[in-house]
């Protein structure tokens, strides 16, 4: 099982000195890749539970998101460049980004920049969105009940602008003639596109199958949860040609950690159980119940809020030294 560090720059305090020391940290520690995360507002209706949605659409999450609107936080996708001067070893990527507030091509040339800035170490996460709200403020109210089209539109451009010299595409959210983008990825034959999933796992796992992407991230995933999941995608895979397997996929989830001295109570709440919260005993099990359930790489993701960016990096390097060496014993 691979780490990666999932960073808190969405929170109502987190300085850049914090990113950059848990950053520094995971690549010392050998994490596989540290990721960011994507938020363009914060409604002020949050702050009163009066979202359209619930956090992420999931079930039994109030209509709020955890981070006031007047919370001092950081833009995940400016971090991506940044991290990539910041680091040598660990892969980057933004878990995820969604694509509605992007322009497709220009989306695809700026990646294409960033693997070279990173010397070919970006990864690429993709999703549809979820919050009305973000969407008027990013001008993109239309595109919301097709969101999903355009991620599918997206993707299908990346891909073409990465492999061709020059690429035309005729779509409902894109249309151009044949055109040259700039420099090609680094990665052969492009840096690997990650779907995202909170909702629908047969969609998901379409776009993964279709599109022969690298992997699925999920959010706060239990094990029958990641069982589902990789079912649904395998299932897909099977359907397509029958040449591509589960197996060759990386199977990731967001997980919310904190070694705590108290045990965690462990009943399972949806999408807000303490599935990486609790002792090391505890984290070490839930870890090991994980994987045998088809989890390959988690996101440690530093809580919200109440724990400071220092016990987190204590925590880090408990679980490299004392927690994963049992966990990958199995």
């Amino acid at each position: 099982m691979k780490l990666a560090l999932y960073l808190p720059n969405f929170r109502d305090q987190v300085s850049v000195k914090e990113l950059e020391d848990l950053t520094e940290l995971a690549e010392d520690l050998d994490f596989d890749s540290v990721w960011t995360l994507d938020r363009i507002v914060v409604p002020e209706a949050s702050d009163r539970e009066e979202l359209v949605n619930a956090f992420g659409m999931m079930d039994g999450f109030p209509k709020a998101l955890p981070v006031s609107s007047r919370g001092q936080w950081y833009q995940g996708w400016p971090l991506i460049p940044w991290l990539a001067a910041k680091t040598t070893k660990v892969r980057i990527g933004m878990s995820i980004t969604d694509t509605p507030y992007r322009s497709p091509g220009v989306l695809s040339a700026e990646l294409a920049t960033v693997d070279h800035l990173s010397n070919g170490r970006l990864n690429v996460g993709v999703g549809a969105g979820w919050m009305p709200e973000e969407f008027a403020a990013a001008s993109a109210s239309h595109i919301y009940p097709k969101r999903h089209k355009h991620v599918r539109e997206t993707i299908e451009i990346m891909q073409g602008i990465w492999t061709n010299d020059v690429f035309e595409y005729h779509g409902e959210f894109a249309d151009f003639d044949k055109s040259g983008f700039g420099a090609k990825p680094i990665q052969d034959p492009h840096p690997p596109i990650f779907m995202s999933g909170l909702k629908d796992p047969k969609r998901s796992a379409k776009r993964v199958a279709n599109y022969n992407l690298a992997g699925w991230i999920g959010i706060q995933d239990r094990p029958e949860e990641l069982v589902e999941w990789r079912g649904a995608i395998e299932r897909e895979l099977d359907e397509l040609d029958g040449s591509h397997s589960i197996d060759d996929l990386e199977i990731c989830s967001m997980c919310w950690f904190v070694i705590t001295d108290e045990e965690s109570d462990q009943t399972p709440q949806g999408k807000g159980s303490n599935i990486l919260i609790g002792t090391a005993d505890q984290i070490t099990e839930n870890l090991k119940r994980l994987r045998e359930a088809g989890l390959t790489m988690p996101l440690i993701w530093p809580p919200f809020t109440d724990v400071p960016v220092s016990k987190t990096l204590d925590d880090l390097k408990q679980l490299t030294e004392e927690i994963m060496p049992k966990v990958n014993a199995m």
